[in-house]
């Protein structure tokens, strides 16, 4: 398996860049940091794009809508997955005055955050693939115009790990008993329910009885293992009981670790049939879906004591047959298209 130490460094010019976006800045980051070839797989509705058109589909807007955006990365880490492939995986907000539309999202004037998991695959000094969710529901529902069935967690701008070490030094020795941790968890986990009831899955054994789940926005926050079960879990699996994950087929998982903390790709990663009650506010289809799930584990005294969950809601909408953009445009055919003036006394 190659080292990936160091490996994360090499993200630090884009980082840097990033902190102060500019068109010039952002685009001479990436034009260094990426192959040619460089295959990126974006969030619904983007899609998926090749090379320099990475800034076109997803910066340029970006910054069209925040012209002072910024990146703030709260979590950074590195490892190497099964295949020995090195991976950096990325967790934080972009944020900046939201001053026009972005996605068809209308402006609020105010200081926005937008979530972001990304992951960077590395072959030498670049990148060869790029996964990146960012939480479009979450804008919507700073800008009042989410379309669809409300959180059942919390919703609230998604913290920095409580122990303050999101960015390293980790400390090596614990990664393969990090990432195991995490694995033997999620296999306990699926047994529920095919194979018995909630006792099955082991949970107070893996998780930290004061964890924090930070869902994505549509399904929201949950505290402690009730809550995850009450606010995600069990409307989850009342809806969806045939789920599978893992790599076979179409589905594609490929886990790290640094120190204390692990991660997860997948593009898709899960599969399964909605049925049952429905799943966030849609009647049951009978239909098969997958779901891309980018998400990042924070081991504290053995036991997961925080987990950020980022999962492509708009994509799992649109195969359901439901166009989310389409929705949210309806919605707001009264509210007045257009930007936001720069406020009085501002730059």
């Amino acid at each position: 398996m190659t080292d990936p130490a160091g490996t994360k460094d090499l993200l630090i010019p884009l980082r840097r860049a990033m902190a102060d976006m500019s068109e010039a800045g952002v685009r001479g980051a990436l034009a260094s940091l990426l192959a040619e070839d460089v295959v990126v797989r974006l969030f619904h509705p983007v899609g998926e794009v090749t090379g320099a058109a990475f800034y076109d589909a997803a910066y340029a807007p970006l910054l069209a809508a925040m012209p002072d955006a910024e990146r703030r990365d709260l979590i950074v880490m590195e490892g190497a997955d099964d295949d020995g492939a090195r991976w950096v995986g990325c967790m934080g907000q972009y944020m900046g005055s939201f001053l026009g539309p972005f996605l068809d999202i209308p402006p609020t004037g105010h200081l926005a955050h937008l979530r972001f998991h990304e992951f960077y695959r590395f072959e030498g000094a670049q990148v060869v693939e790029v996964q990146a969710i960012w939480d479009l529901p979450e804008l919507m529902m700073q800008a009042g115009v989410w379309p669809m069935a409300p959180s059942l967690g919390r919703e609230l701008c998604v913290p920095a790990p409580m122990s303050q070490d999101g960015l390293g030094p980790h400390d090596p020795h614990a990664s393969a008993a990090s990432r195991d941790h995490v694995i033997d968890m999620l296999t306990h986990l699926v047994r529920h329910p095919a194979e018995g009831g909630a006792e099955v899955m082991q949970a107070e054994r893996f998780w930290h009885p004061r964890m924090n789940w930070y869902g994505p926005a549509g399904i929201g926050t949950a505290r402690g293992i009730a809550g995850f079960r009450a606010w995600h879990q069990i409307p989850f699996l009342n809806a969806m009981p045939d789920r599978k994950g893992g790599t076979n087929g179409t589905l594609q998982s490929h886990f790290f670790a640094e120190g204390a903390y692990v991660a997860v790709t997948g593009w898709p990663n899960m599969q399964m049939t909605v049925t049952g009650d429905g799943w966030l506010g849609i009647a049951p289809a009978g239909q098969e879906i997958t779901l891309r799930s980018l998400d990042f584990w924070r081991m504290e005294a053995g036991r997961i004591r925080e987990n950020w969950v980022l999962v492509d809601l708009l994509d799992a909408y649109a195969q359901l047959g439901v166009d989310v953009l389409a929705r949210l445009r309806e919605f707001n055919q009264a509210r007045v298209p257009g930007r936001v003036p720069v406020l009085s006394g501002a730059a």
